[in-house]
Order: structure tokens, then sequence, then C-alpha cells
């Protein structure tokens, strides 16, 4: 059974703010087609949803849930959700008072990603990268990562993004700790 097509217009209140309530029962879907287990913590505010405030959730956007971040001894652990054909926007991470470059890799539980990292281009990327990233994004090496395999950055402050495959994506992230005042995104209109 293919995964459920939403339109924009599903997340969006008619004076046009962004609807998280309706996107978490879009991700509880996304869960429930890929038999994924919905634990209490993912009930409650600890599981965000973002629009990057683009105003087109169903290209860029995605839900997640710290369920570790530990700056004392540097890791946290990450799942991050996205719906079919949903991205995560460019960006990448630098080096803080609080905190070294992050470094990241991307298990993929259910679905399938297709990551983008810096370095030499796929053949046919362009066609692969959506509208909105085409003129902008430098990352442009594509990896297709799929259930039980992991792909990961090369470098820290290496530029990245994500898209979801038809049936979604629900990835495992393992990096070193995150913090909010390194992220730095590609497209200058994000918001968070």
């Amino acid at each position: 059974k293919s995964m459920k097509v939403y339109e924009n217009a599903d997340f969006y209140r008619a004076d046009g703010s962004f609807d998280a309530e309706r996107a978490k029962a879009a991700y509880y879907e996304l869960m429930e087609h890929h038999g994924y287990p919905i634990p209490e913590m993912l009930k409650g505010d600890d599981f965000w949803t973002l629009d990057f405030g683009l105003g087109n959730f169903t290209e860029v956007g995605m839900a997640g849930v710290f369920w570790i971040n530990n700056e004392e001894h540097d890791y946290m652990g990450h799942e991050i959700y996205l719906l079919p054909g949903q991205m995560i926007p460019e960006h990448w991470h630098v080096k803080t008072a609080e905190a070294r470059a992050k470094l990241e890799a991307w298990h993929v539980r259910h679905g399938s990603v297709t990551l983008f990292a810096e370095g030499e281009p796929s053949p046919g990327v362009e066609e692969v990268i959506p509208p909105i990233h085409r003129d902008i994004a430098m990352a442009r090496k594509m990896q297709v990562v799929k259930p039980g395999e992991v792909g990961y950055l090369a470098n820290p402050e290496e530029r990245h993004f994500m898209l979801a495959g038809p049936d979604g994506a629900i990835v495992s992230e393992y990096a070193t700790y995150h913090t909010m005042d390194a992220l730095r995104f590609t497209h200058s209109d994000i918001k968070l």
C-alpha cells in the first residue's frame, strides 16, 4: 500500500499560518504506514514539526525528536521523520563556544532518502534537486540510502540536505552534540 499523498494546503490555516498539529497527524500516519511504534514521548511537545518558514511544507519540512542531546559527553540521538518527497533544506553546522562543528550519520529505518553532500557532483543531480534548491545548493553529491543502510558526512561543516523517497522516511541520526546557534542554512528565507 502506498503512502498517502498530501496537498500543501492540508498544513496551513485560512490565515496562512502553519498548522503543526495537522503536520503531526500526518507523521503519525507515516509511522502507522511503516509499523513504527508511537511512544508517549512522540505525543507531547518533545515531538516537533517545521516548515522552515517557507510555506511549502509538502516540499520542505520535517518532524523530529531528540532522544538525547548530551553536551557534556558530546553525543546525540535524533529521529527524523519525512513525508514522501519532503526535504530538509541544505544546511551545515559550525563550531561555536558551546560545541565543535557537528558530525552526523543517518541510519534509515523505514522508507528511503537521498542524501546530498559536498563533493564531485553525481550524474543527473540537477534533475533530482527540488526546484526550491536547484539554483542555490552546493551539495551535489548524491547517495540513496535504503532501510538498514547508513549515510554519513565526510567532514564537519560540510553542506548537506536530505530528500525523502516515495514512501517518506524514518531516519535515526547519530551525531556529536547539537546546538541551534551552530546551524546555518543556504536558503536566505528560512526561519525556525
